[in-house]
């Protein structure tokens, strides 16, 4: 199918983007990469009366280390994440560009955009599950200028975000190095979305656990933390029985939907396992 009818904007500045959104009201997106966007489009699953393509502005392609903080522009190329060999983003954020492999296929890693994946909100989207799994801050601009969301706090459901209709998502702002953090997931085919994710995040003294973070996808309408499977690994030991304790949690923790891809029961087992799997590889990361 061929998308319906809409207006083509663009936009050389976020000043001018914002403009244009408050100008063509609530129906206008905003076009980054367009590897969801178009899609949907296509089939006409999205209608958008108008587009303003934000490809043209300068300055919004960047990893950027800030002290701590990451800070991640919203044009960024999914590829560029994934290929960076930046020693002061791989010093503790190497669950980037170890992720990223698992985004689609090639060619929409070249052309997707870091910002647009986030703002696009899908529940298995891995930038959107490591930005609730880091506490990532997610910076937008509107007409009344710049305000920063918590990633806990964007997400509202399937595809739907914090952001206004008249704003735009301008950085990601991942606040401490999580040297240790792994993702992983579970698709009938490579690059297809995951029927489940899961991210995992730890924190340890060396040999026992001190913190835990554990974060799901494709089991509700946005990514989740189940605080129930994290508060099992506070102060345990290192181990494989520890991991697979915690992922039992999990997996009695969600409440998945059942469709043509797997049952509900079926996505519960696949958390057991991949909760496992990102927890044994997060234990394993030094950097």
């Amino acid at each position: 199918m061929k998308p319906a009818a809409y207006a083509y904007h663009r936009a050389y500045d976020v000043r001018e983007a914002v403009e244009l959104l408050g100008e063509l009201g609530d129906d206008a997106k905003i076009l980054a990469g367009g590897q969801s966007l178009v899609a949907m489009m296509n089939f006409r699953l999205a209608r958008p009366s108008a587009l303003v393509d934000v490809n043209r502005i300068s300055g919004l392609s960047y990893l950027r280390r800030d002290g701590d903080r990451l800070r991640i522009g919203a044009l960024t190329r999914h590829h560029a994440v994934e290929t960076t060999r930046d020693p002061a983003v791989l010093g503790g954020y190497a669950v980037l560009p170890r992720a990223a492999h698992w985004v689609g296929h090639y060619p929409i890693r070249t052309r997707g955009t870091f910002g647009g994946s986030i703002a696009h909100a899908d529940p298995t989207s891995e930038w959107c599950m490591l930005a609730l799994l880091l506490d990532a801050e997610i910076v937008a601009e509107g007409p009344h200028g710049r305000r920063t969301i918590p990633a806990a706090d964007f997400f509202h459901g399937f595809l739907t975000t914090a952001l206004g209709a008249d704003e735009m998502l301008v950085e990601v702002v991942f606040p401490r190095p999580a040297p240790r953090a792994a993702l992983t997931e579970f698709a009938q085919r490579r690059g297809d979305f995951a029927i489940v994710a899961a991210a995992a995040a730890l924190d340890t003294d060396g040999t026992a656990c001190t913190g835990a973070r554990i974060v799901l996808g494709g089991v509700d309408a946005r990514p989740v933390r189940v605080p129930a499977a994290e508060q099992v690994l506070a102060g345990a030991a290192l181990t494989t029985d520890a991991f697979a304790a915690a992922a039992d949690v999990a997996a009695r923790e969600a409440s998945p939907p059942g469709d043509i891809h797997g049952s509900a029961d079926y996505r519960r087992r696949l958390v057991r396992t991949l909760v496992t799997r990102a927890l044994e590889e997060a234990a394993a990361h030094d950097a």
